[in-house]
């Protein structure tokens, strides 16, 4: 039976080895097109060091340029001390790249890092204590290293390492107890290769110290199973190599790849972790709303006179499935504290919480915040899906642990605010015995027969099992779209629970339902986070018909897009922007008159210069070429040259018939981009022409 479990354990192995190594084949095949010195730095001087995700993301870097930013933000992360000049760790590593150089692989071809004796010493550092066993003739020479002390690496708080020579020659090699087993240190044993047992027992009374280690490497295991460890083998092949990493936070390096566009260097090595949330919840006017916060890890002041500043810039983008962008924002907030402001706040978490209108569909978010003062970003990336306005839904649930009634904001927005209520509300959905949960859900489309006669059942469980349950009638709800009920939880346990909502009909029926994760602490008082958000206008304003009709344009509805952008023009006729975005969609209608006589007004004064390039092309589309061409300079007068400016004139004077200005606008389009194809060919019949 026992040797039945030690092939089956050999078995799954050996698979583990094949796959592990077919991993590695597909991923030389990249490494081989790297420039020898990038294919040196990840072979060889930090292979044993650099995680899985790490070298996945280098290996897809385009650039000598990203693997340069690349290889600054793998020694920074892992620096003890960022704001000493010496990065402490690579120094450290460096040593004992050196060490192992000098002290090992001796009888080995290859360096002394290549051996396993250096590559342990690289990943874990000297032992604690080193027991030598050379010198028999009855065992092969074995040395023992002892370590403690580095469960914060994932490792056994007190375990060993033994390197034995296979057969008595050559480099020394990794012992495993599973791989090789006791009898492969005997050096006379004449018994069953596979009988793990007899040859312990042989070793014993040869060397005890080192049968100790045969079996296990992990002081005491053996007690329980006089059996190769699998614990050992685990340790050996997975613990030990993944320790290199273990306390890296290499999350960044994804990030990394993902913003590689977007952040400039000197950010790229300055990733903070975060936790964020993020909920649609439509509003009383029906416009659905994005409503996010994001806790970055940490937020860095600056010190400027007797001031703390930081700055952050925030930048987000929708796309939908296909990758196309729906809508992109960006804002800056400066921050300024005294001492005493920033004393009161530095021992607490940040929430940045902000909401944005979106019209219905499925789309990728991602928000990008930077702090301009430190040089730090973290980010949100996560999966939307906005229903349509009839659609019959329950909504995720929203879990709060602080509630703000008759806010001082009602009839504004503001992210999480409802109605007259502001929730507040942590990413973790953490509390502590002495909280209270705060839970809201809306429930869109409700037939009427159950706005009359449908429940709603609360239930919280734990393992399964229900701890709580509460039911209530809808009718007797004061809203029946927007729900929030509060709970106690002083009579729970510290532990992990569900809270679960199910809608009834009046024959208890589950029509519909939605739970959420939270957990309770065994902390008293949890920290909670200052919060830094702003009002915006009431959903009234014609701001969000703009945005919105932006949206609908972005994904070529524009019968809606008109609609909206109407609406809002027509709302603020006097605003710049909401004209030109007007004027747009009128022109892609071929409404063209229409831009003109809505642009005109514009035409009168500073405002005039973001209108003359829709109004000279709306001028062209009529057959208006003079009037067009007019436009077009003065446009190019203000704004210097442009390819498509300087192209539409050169079609302006062609239709003219004159063929002298219009060889002059399109060769000056030439020089500044010789790959047009098109403006090549026409110069050239109208010069044949000429």
């Amino acid at each position: 039976m026992i040797r039945k479990r030690f092939s089956i354990s050999i078995f799954f192995l050996i698979i583990f080895f094949i796959l592990g190594f077919l991993a590695q084949a597909q991923t030389k095949k990249s490494i081989k097109n790297l420039e020898p010195k990038y294919r040196k730095w990840l072979t060889e001087d930090v292979v044993y060091i650099i995680s899985p995700k790490e070298k996945e993301v280098f290996l897809q870097l385009e650039s000598d340029k990203e693997r340069e930013v690349f290889i600054e933000a793998f020694w920074k992360v892992r620096d003890p001390e960022p704001n000493t000049p010496e990065n402490e760790f690579m120094k450290e590593h460096n040593r004992r790249i050196g060490y192992a150089n000098q002290y090992f692989g001796k009888e080995s071809p290859g360096p002394g890092w290549r051996s396993d004796m250096g590559r342990i010493f690289i990943i874990l550092g000297e032992p604690n204590s080193i027991d030598r066993y050379e010198n028999s003739s009855e065992i092969y020479p074995t040395i023992i290293w002892h370590y403690a002390g580095k469960a914060e690496y994932g490792l056994p708080n007190s375990f060993c390492v033994v390197f034995f020579k296979k057969s008595g020659i050559g480099e020394y090699e990794l012992y495993s107890p599973i791989k090789f087993g006791p009898q492969s240190l005997i050096i006379h044993y004449k018994g069953d290769m596979t009988d793990y047992l007899n040859a312990y027992s042989q070793l014993l009374r040869i060397e005890p110290a080192v049968a100790d280690v045969s079996l296990s490497l992990i002081p005491g295991e053996t007690a329980l199973s006089p059996a190769p460890s699998i614990a050992s083998e685990i340790l050996v092949v997975d613990r030990i190599p993944s320790a290199a990493y273990e306390k890296v936070k290499d999350a960044y390096a994804e990030k990394l790849l993902m913003y590689k566009d977007f952040v400039e260097v000197e950010y790229t090595a300055n990733y903070v972790d975060s936790d964020f949330e993020v909920r649609v919840i439509q509003d009383k006017a029906g416009i659905y709303f994005i409503h996010y916060l994001i806790e970055p890890k940490k937020l860095t002041f600056e010190k400027i006179g007797n001031t703390f500043v930081s700055n952050l810039e925030v930048n987000g983008m929708i796309s939908d499935l296909e990758g196309n962008t729906v809508y992109q924002y960006q804002k800056t907030i400066p921050i300024e504290f005294d001492r005493e402001q920033l004393n009161n706040i530095k021992a607490k978490l940040f929430s940045f919480q902000d909401m944005f209108p979106l019209i219905e569909g499925s789309y990728r978010l991602n928000i990008l915040l930077k702090n301009t003062v430190s040089k730090e970003f973290t980010s949100i990336e996560k999966d939307l899906f906005v229903p349509p306005p009839s659609s019959f839904q329950i909504s995720p649930l929203v879990l709060g642990n602080r509630i703000i009634d008759n806010s001082e904001y009602i009839g504004k927005n503001k992210p999480f605010l409802i109605g007259d209520t502001q929730l507040v509300l942590s990413p973790r959905n953490d509390y502590s015995q002495g909280d209270r949960l705060y839970l809201y859900f809306q429930i869109l489309g409700l037939p009427d027969s159950l706005r009359e006669r449908g429940r709603l059942e609360y239930s919280i469980l734990k393992d399964g099992d229900k701890v709580h349950s509460l039911v209530k009638n809808i009718k007797d709800c004061p809203d029946r779209e927007n729900f929030i009920e509060e709970f106690s939880l002083s009579g729970l346990s510290p532990a992990y629970y569900k809270i679960k909502v199910t809608l009834l009909d009046e024959a208890n029926k589950e029509i519909l339902f939605e739970q959420s994760d939270f957990y309770i602490s065994y902390l008293a008082s949890l920290p909670r986070p200052w919060i830094l958000s702003f009002t915006q206008p009431s959903s009234e304003d014609p701001m969000y018909a703009n945005i919105l009709g932006n949206q609908l344009l972005n994904k070529r509805n524009l019968a809606e897009a008109r609609r909206l952008l109407s609406d809002a023009y027509h709302k603020a006729p006097t605003s710049k922007k909401f004209c030109l975005d007007f004027c747009r969609i009128l022109f892609l209608q071929k409404d063209y008159q229409k831009v003109k006589e809505f642009a005109s007004p514009f035409l009168k004064d500073e405002q005039k210069y973001e209108f003359l390039s829709i109004v000279g092309q709306a001028s062209q589309a009529l057959g208006e070429f003079t009037e067009a061409i007019a436009y077009y300079k003065e446009y190019l007068a203000y704004y210097g040259a442009n390819l498509f400016i300087l192209n539409s004139i050169g079609d302006c004077y062609y239709r003219l018939g004159n063929i002298e200005e219009a060889l002059i606008a399109y060769e000056k389009s030439l020089e500044m981009n010789p790959k047009q194809e098109r403006i090549r060919k026409i110069v050239e019949i109208l010069k044949e022409k000429k």
